[in-house]
């Protein structure tokens, strides 16, 4: 953008004056402190430059009067408009065309007879003629190269639908670098990013390893150690705010968002979900706060019935694998076997965990776990959006008898027992097996799941169905975008801590935890047992070597143990 031109006209030389002028045409309140703020970071920020700002603040809005101000300013400007989608890149092109056309000081842009005019590319009328379009809208997968720009606009390229796996980000990540090929070689060319993050390892933070500047703008006063998280990215308001006043923290710094709103998009995202999207909180505190990794789990195409008798887990990068979506992050992958024995065997036991589900959204899951030889074979996780219906109670016995499970085991904290006497008659018709409820649990569920899992998955005894890890991503693409993560196993895996209420949703997760601890559990007593047959033996040899050495010469059978008693 051009800052050699110097007018009297003082809707061009303050952006913020243009936005106040055109929100007032438009009808809108005036812009708040927070528009105003990024109003001055488009403006007179550096060339490359990443705003970060809450859900709800206008950023389109504001974004299309910016680029409107810049054509206000000089008409032979060419600008690209990038969006997550083309509809999404369309509609906004859109509406800069209405605005022209609609606002008084704007009408001189109109596009002239013979030049573009459509919504997805558009001349301005003072435009010389030009290969290039004065405006052009693309989707961020759509035809970036063919045209020519002073300035290109990311506006929320990322979204929860081209961000949720590794693949998706780094496609994303490649995709952006055709910016550079259409932006034009001048010190005056601009690329502005706006947008809100979609994950934890967001394709904003990458950017700055490539020139470009992150400013943040949170909804809300953030803690100390928030700040801290922020570094220099803070907007430099909020900075001053609270060193005027510190008792600010926790308050609300956009007036659109008072702090019941702020309170109900808390419930409505979950605190992990709030951080990320309201106050931009992209950090991961420490790597213990994330314990479960995907690259301690060993994935497989899995039998039904047999499993090799050994395993060796390893993860060299030629054992990572690129054809299954992986939800966790940045650089945590899934990995096959190092070594699989030629040998196979049928498992020793096939236990399927079932969570009732409660209220709202929970899912009823069930988990499907295999053992042998020391290993823990997980075949089939899942979940049906239902409770007590004979539907859902007939869904979890096929799946018992399509897997051959030796037992079904219910957690008992929802309903005092009343589900497994629902299922109990389905079971007896379908497949006719063992069924229990595990012991009542008043630990912190997120503890327990943690403490279950972590030292099975550190010991590579996890072995995962290669199937199943498709089959999850899938079950949950007929929901909203921003619900599909929440409700996918691995996604709960990976995103798990031991804080209270770290999961939005951990129907899955339970479910696979429960059988993994019945098996840990029956584990735990084969080894008591060992250990006392162990400690058996070795009393009776002690006997034997004292009982020679008193009654001398070599001991008689029977026993000298069953002598002595």
């Amino acid at each position: 953008m051009s800052r050699s031109q110097s007018t009297s006209d003082p809707l061009a030389d303050d952006f913020k004056v243009f936005l106040y002028l055109l929100w007032n045409h438009l009808g809108l309140p005036e812009p708040t402190r927070s528009q105003f703020i990024m109003a001055d970071w488009l403006q007179n920020g550096p060339r490359r430059l990443v705003i970060e700002a809450f859900r709800g603040i206008g950023k389109s809005w504001v974004t299309a009067a910016f680029v409107c101000w810049l054509l206000y300013r000089d008409p032979q400007l060419k600008i690209m408009v990038v969006s997550a989608s083309k509809n999404r890149a369309d509609d906004f092109s859109t509406f800069v065309l209405r605005l022209i056309e609609e606002v008084p000081f704007l009408q001189h842009l109109r596009p002239r007879e013979g030049q573009r005019s459509s919504k997805i590319s558009f001349d301005v009328g003072p435009a010389r003629a030009d290969q290039s379009p004065s405006v052009k809208s693309v989707g961020i997968t759509g035809q970036l190269t063919g045209s020519r720009a002073d300035v290109i606009i990311a506006d929320d390229i990322e979204v929860t639908g081209n961000s949720a796996t590794q693949t998706m980000r780094d496609r994303l990540k490649e995709l952006i670098k055709e910016f550079s090929a259409v932006l034009k070689p001048l010190e005056t060319s601009r690329i502005l990013y706006l947008g809100t993050p979609q994950t934890e390892q967001s394709i904003y933070n990458a950017l700055p390893e490539r020139g470009y500047e992150i400013r943040v703008i949170p909804v809300q006063y953030p803690t100390q150690a928030q700040r801290a998280r922020y570094g220099t990215r803070l907007a430099a308001e909020v900075v001053a705010d609270l060193e005027r006043d510190p008792t600010l923290v926790g308050q609300p710094f956009c007036t659109r968002f008072n702090a019941d709103v702020i309170q109900e998009k808390l419930a409505e995202y979950g605190t992990a979900g709030f951080a990320l999207q309201f106050m931009l909180d992209t950090s991961l505190a420490d790597a213990d706060r994330y314990p479960l990794k995907l690259r301690d789990l060993i994935v497989m195409d899995l039998d039904r019935k047999r499993a090799p008798v050994s395993l060796a887990w390893g993860s060299d990068t030629a054992l990572s694998l690129s054809d299954v979506p992986t939800v966790g992050f940045d650089g945590d992958r899934f990995y096959k076997p190092f070594h699989v024995s030629q040998d196979w065997s049928e498992y020793t036991g096939i236990v399927m965990a079932v969570d009732p589900s409660g209220r709202g959204g929970d899912e009823t899951s069930y988990a499907i776990v295999a053992f042998l030889h020391g290993r823990l074979f997980v075949l089939d996780v899942g979940g049906f959006r239902g409770g007590y219906e004979d539907s859902t109670l007939e869904a979890i016995c096929h799946r018992a008898k399509e897997y051959g499970a030796n037992e079904v085991i219910i957690e008992p904290n929802f309903g005092d027992g009343m589900f497994l006497k629902l299922l109990a008659p389905h079971m007896a018709r379908i497949h006719p097996c063992k069924l229990s409820e595990t012991d009542r649990s008043t630990n912190q569920k997120e503890l327990r799941i943690v403490d279950t899992l972590e030292p099975v998955m550190n010991q590579h005894r996890l072995v995962i169905d290669k199937h199943l890890i498709l089959r999850d991503y899938e079950s949950t693409t007929s929901l909203p975008p921003e619900q599909q993560n929440i409700y996918r196993l691995f996604f709960q895996i990976t995103r798990i801590t031991r804080d209270r209420g770290a999961l939005k949703k951990d129907d899955r997760i339970d479910a696979l935890a429960l059988a993994v601890h019945y098996w840990t559990k029956q584990l735990a007593q084969d080894t008591e047992k060992a250990a006392e047959q162990a400690r058996t033996e070795a009393l009776e040899r002690e006997l034997e070597v004292f009982l020679q050495h008193v009654m001398g010469g070599a001991p008689e059978a029977p026993s000298l143990i069953q002598r002595v008693i």
